[in-house]
Parts: structure tokens; C-alpha cells; sequence
């Protein structure tokens, strides 16, 4: 294991008006080594003036005996052998273990008593003192005010409650007691505001940033096609993320057959049937590709998709992908996700029928354009994390207001 850099970011103290600046923090997200989200955008940037401790998923979803979950599990336990390592500059991975049963109250209180030995035990070997914890995920409740935290942040991205295999009720009870306690609720929509502002007055609704810089160069000359799309029949229709149960598979089969002579290019991890796609020979299921990739594949796109079934999931969740898409240039077709239709740059269909008719429209100017891509070039991560440092920092200050 490589040695551990415990020296603090050089630059000034933080102050009310600067409240992120020469900080440790902790951060109880998803695993380290899954696509970018944006927590991994927030605290790569954070990583500059502080150090995370980056905590690895401690679960919310019991998991089954499906090869799927078994291999999580396993891949778990191996990773556990290595519990804490510099991944970047003054961001540290640990890899806990816990008791994925949070419907349980006994596997509650063993997990409080288990990780918060685990975490402390990493803190010691990093020094690190009076941390911000910054949770994405509610399960991290049942440590809440276990690290002498200073500041208690919850940004909450996903209806979490919503997702399938997950003890709903006990997530919700979770979640009521990371609110009550938090300072400061950061929200990604504003139907999750609906929900819990009424818990905590200090809510605050961010929405998702993009890696403009990053997705705009699938309008640089320099970039190149990968080789396994550039030669497909066009039309072109893409998409990629994480292929689950909140995508609606059948309707992106509808739009390949509508197609028949042109592609679809299917790029991402599936978790749910895709049986409906992978029967079609036009229709091109190429997995998971690295991110530094993303950019060239969306070079060789005409539309991009974002196909997501109406579900109390989805009703609450800012895509990610579509300012990716939308950075990169694309027009972007979509069902009518509420975070998705609020930018007033996409294509929306609220049937199939519409939906398709989105992307024959779109396909009338096929491809990455420039100004599509300047929709969102203020909408960096940079932008975003200003925003949550003004609301931390008006927070805060009113908090010391109300002690005096």
C-alpha cells in the first residue's frame, strides 16, 4: 500500500464566506471504482483545497443470492483486505465492511458499532480532526455525530426508498433521522425538495453539473470515433449509463426497429432483461466503456437517448447523462422526466409514439453541434460547488448567529 500523505492542502483557514477550504471531510458515497456521479465530480473538486476520506458504499439494498449480488459481496470482502489507500491527490478510499440489512435493527446497531470502529480507525491513520461529513447515502445515518463532525451535509440525489430491493420503509426512517440532523440538504430536483424540506428548513435544491470540458470534446477535430461504431450504418441513435429497471427497454427496441437499416449503439452496464435489444441486428451492445471514452463515442452519435420508464424512481432523479449528452452537442430525446423537460433543451415524448416521432425530428440534423453544447457550458461542477459552498456558508452563519 502506498504511503499516506497526512500533510493538510496548503491555502487559507476556512471562513464562513469560504467554509470548504482547508477541511477534512468525510464522504459516505458509492464505490470509488463505479462510473463518475456526482459525488465523484464534488469531491474531486473539493480535493484541491481539502481531504476526503472517501467512504465505499456501505449499502442501502439488501442483496440477494443472484451472481450479480454474490460478486459484489465477494469483490467486498477482497477489497477489504486493502481497507484504506490514495486513490488522487488527498482523496483516501476506504473499504469498510457492514451488514447490507438495514431493515434489521440489529444489523443497525452492529453497523454503527462496526464502521464507526473502521472509519475512527482511518481517521487516526490521517489525522484527520473536526471533519465535515458530506453523505449521499442514507444508510450513513446510522453514523451520523459518531466522528465529532463539525458540519453534517446530506445531498440527496435519488428517492433512494424507490429503488427495487430495498427495505423502503427502514430507508425512509434512515432518512428522516440524516435530515433532522443535518445542517445543510442538498437536493438534485424539485420533487425530492417536496419530500424533505418539510424535515429540515435548511433544504436547498442544486442540480446535477457537467464535465463540459471533458464531453466537449466530441466536437474537437482531434478526437476520433471508435473504431467498432465508426463503420455502422447511419443513423446512429445512442445511449449510455447504467442499463436497469428504470430504463424502459422495450421502447428503445421500438425506436432500433424503426430504424432498420440505420444503429443503435447501447453503451453500459445491464442489470435488467435486455432481451428485447439484443434479438435486433441493428441494435449493438457494447457494455461498459471507460469515461475518458465517452466523449468519442458520443462523437459518432446522430440523438442521444434517455428512455426512462415514469416511476416515482425516476420522477425524482436528474439524469446525469443529459447534460453529458447535451455538453457533447446532442440533441437528446426523452420520456417526460420532470429534471430533463425543466432545462427546455431536449426533445420530449410523452408516449412511445411521440417519442419516436422526437427522434425522427431530431435526425433531420444529425450530430454533435456547437451550439448545443454552449447550452450548458455554464453548468460546470465548479458552478455547482460555489452553490453549495454560498448555502453551507449562509447556514452556518446563521447558526453562530443564533448561539450568541
Amino acid at each position: 500500500m502506498p504511503t499516506l500523505a497526512v500533510s493538510r492542502p496548503s491555502g487559507s483557514s476556512h471562513t464562513l464566506e469560504h467554509p470548504l477550504h482547508n477541511r477534512d471531510i468525510l464522504c459516505f458515497s458509492h464505490d470509488w471504482t463505479g462510473d463518475p456521479l456526482s459525488k465523484t465530480h464534488l469531491m474531486r473538486l473539493l480535493a484541491r483545497d481539502n481531504r476526503v476520506l472517501w467512504v465505499n458504499s456501505i449499502g442501502y439494498r439488501t442483496p440477494g443470492l443472484n451472481k450479480a449480488d454474490v460478486g459484489r459481496l465477494w469483490k467486498k470482502l477482497q477489497a477489504a483486505r486493502e481497507p484504506l489507500r490514495e486513490v488522487e491527490k488527498n482523496i483516501f478510499v476506504l473499504n469498510p465492511l457492514a451488514v447490507p440489512a438495514y431493515g434489521l435493527r440489529a444489523a443497525r446497531v452492529l453497523n454503527r458499532i462496526w464502521l464507526r470502529q473502521q472509519v475512527r480507525s482511518a481517521m487516526r491513520k490521517l489525522r484527520f480532526s473536526n471533519p465535515i461529513n458530506w453523505v449521499f447515502n442514507p444508510a450513513a445515518a446510522v453514523l451520523a455525530g459518531a466522528f465529532g463532525e463539525k458540519t453534517l451535509i446530506y445531498q440527496c440525489v435519488d428517492e433512494y426508498s424507490a429503488f427495487s430491493g430495498v427495505a423502503g420503509s427502514a430507508i425512509l426512517d434512515l432518512e428522516t433521522q440524516l435530515l433532522k440532523k443535518a445542517d445543510l440538504v442538498v437536493v438534485s430536483a424539485d420533487k425530492l425538495y417536496e419530500t424533505k424540506s418539510p424535515h429540515n428548513r435548511n433544504t436547498v435544491v442544486v442540480r446535477h453539473g457537467v464535465d463540459f470540458n471533458h464531453f466537449r470534446k466530441a466536437l474537437d477535430p482531434a478526437t476520433v470515433v471508435p473504431p467498432e461504431i465508426a463503420s455502422l450504418p447511419k443513423p446512429i441513435i445512442g445511449f449510455f449509463g447504467l442499463i436497469a429497471d428504470w430504463v424502459d427497454v422495450e421502447l428503445m427496441a421500438e425506436v432500433a426497429k424503426r430504424y432498420p437499416t440505420g444503429s443503435m449503439v447501447v453503451l453500459g452496464k445491464a442489470t435488467t432483461d435486455v432481451s428485447a435489444l439484443a434479438s435486433l441486428p441493428n441494435v449493438h451492445l457494447l457494455g461498459r466503456k471507460p469515461y475518458e471514452q465517452l466523449p468519442a463515442y458520443c462523437k459518432g452519435f446522430d440523438v442521444a437517448l434517455n428512455p426512462f420508464r415514469i416511476n416515482e424512481l425516476t420522477l425524482n432523479a436528474n439524469p446525469l447523462k443529459v447534460r453529458e449528452y447535451l455538453a457533447a452537442g446532442l440533441q437528446v430525446v426523452a420520456t417526460n422526466i420532470p429534471e430533463v423537460a425543466i432545462l427546455g433543451t431536449c426533445r420530449i415524448g410523452d408516449t412511445h409514439a411521440e417519442f419516436i416521432q422526437q427522434v425522427d425530428d431530431a435526425l433531420k440534423t444529425p450530430g454533435p453541434r456547437a451550439e448545443i453544447s454552449e447550452r450548458v457550458r455554464t453548468e460546470g461542477w465548479d458552478a455547482r460547488l460555489s452553490e453549495i459552498e454560498h448555502h453551507l456558508g449562509n447556514t452556518l452563519a446563521a447558526k453562530k448567529g443564533s448561539t450568541r
